[in-house]
């Protein structure tokens, strides 16, 4: 039997991306791209007053992500995110991830 498509949710779960300067501040402005390591395909935003970004969603899913943040001339180290997926929606793991620009 299916799942009926009310009970999965109508929204997509995004990422939490938390851009941060070298020093440890939050970066307002920064760039965070996420894109799937299989197909290449990739989604970008740009970070908050807080220093955070949630575009990067299950839309790239099922596959690894590669997110990486810049800012200007500073660019994070990449980290890779995995999505878990059920019938109706994939979560990262992690949910939220924490890139620090390079100083």
């Amino acid at each position: 039997m299916e799942r009926a498509v009310d009970d999965c949710q109508a929204e997509q779960v995004s990422l939490k991306v938390e851009v941060l300067s070298a020093e440890g501040a939050r970066v307002r402005g920064a760039t965070v791209t996420g894109t799937n390591v299989t197909s290449n395909v990739s989604i970008t935003g740009v970070t908050d007053d807080q220093g955070v970004s949630t575009a990067i969603n299950e839309s790239l899913a099922p596959s690894a992500v590669r997110v990486v943040a810049t800012a200007g001339a500073k660019v994070s180290a990449a980290q890779q995110v995995e999505w878990v997926c059920d019938a109706c929606n994939c979560q990262p793991e992690p949910a939220t991830l924490q890139l620090q620009l390079n100083p």
